[in-house]
């Protein structure tokens, strides 16, 4: 995908899951979501928290507790999260058609975030929001490229992952196939996609990352 073709998966999927959140009861806000730790909440205020720069930044470093950056997202998006739930939907749509991303990354990192967090918001609440496997591959070919958070090639080692629904294949050894968008939430952690895999490898795959959870 080009820069262009980034930015639009994006924003298609920014305003996919604004249409869920609107729709969602109280109880479900309050679910907790894919990602551990954090609410379905939480994950929407994070998701209005993409376009920090070094102001933000520096305001919000005085407030950190120790932890490292996870613990600082968490704190911020709990704090985000104490806005009214109108409010965190309408900041998650203002942010469509804009470029802006958070300081020292890339637009792939901001494809990554709003891919799988739709996916910590709308698996707990029942709901089925479908990746485009084009923008998931993108997504997935970063994720195996960084280090952090997480070291995707370190943890599947040993394995060959390959798409079923598009031309995209990492690693080396023992083959695994899933659809694109489960091989995306596998590669960040999301062991509820583990049922979708197939292939030689598949059962010793989840054997070794359900160990790690």
């Amino acid at each position: 995908m080009d820069r262009d073709q980034v930015w639009q998966a994006i924003d298609i999927k920014r305003q996919s899951v604004a249409d869920l959140l609107d729709r969602l009861s109280d109880e479900d806000w309050r679910r907790p979501s894919l990602c551990e730790g954090w609410t379905v909440r939480d994950v929407a205020a994070h998701l209005t928290l993409q376009q920090m720069g070094l102001r933000d930044i520096l305001r919000a470093l005085p407030h950190a507790r120790p932890g490292g950056m996870n613990r600082l997202i968490l704190d911020l998006a709990r704090r985000r999260a104490a806005l009214p739930t109108e409010e965190l939907v309408a900041r998650i749509r203002a942010t469509i058609g804009s470029r802006r991303h958070n300081l020292g990354v890339t637009p792939l990192e901001t494809l990554i975030d709003i891919l799988v967090h739709s996916q910590d918001i709308a698996v707990p609440v029942g709901h089925r929001l479908a990746l485009d496997p084009a923008a998931a591959a993108a997504a997935a070919t970063r994720v195996w490229a960084l280090n952090w958070p997480f070291q995707a090639r370190r943890r599947m080692a040993g394995f060959r992952l390959t798409a079923t629904d598009t031309d995209w294949a990492m690693g080396e050894g023992v083959e695994v196939s899933a659809p694109m968008e489960a091989l995306l939430l596998v590669l960040t952690g999301r062991l509820t996609a583990l049922p979708a895999l197939s292939g030689a490898g598949s059962a010793a795959l989840a054997a070794r990352l359900s160990e790690q959870a």
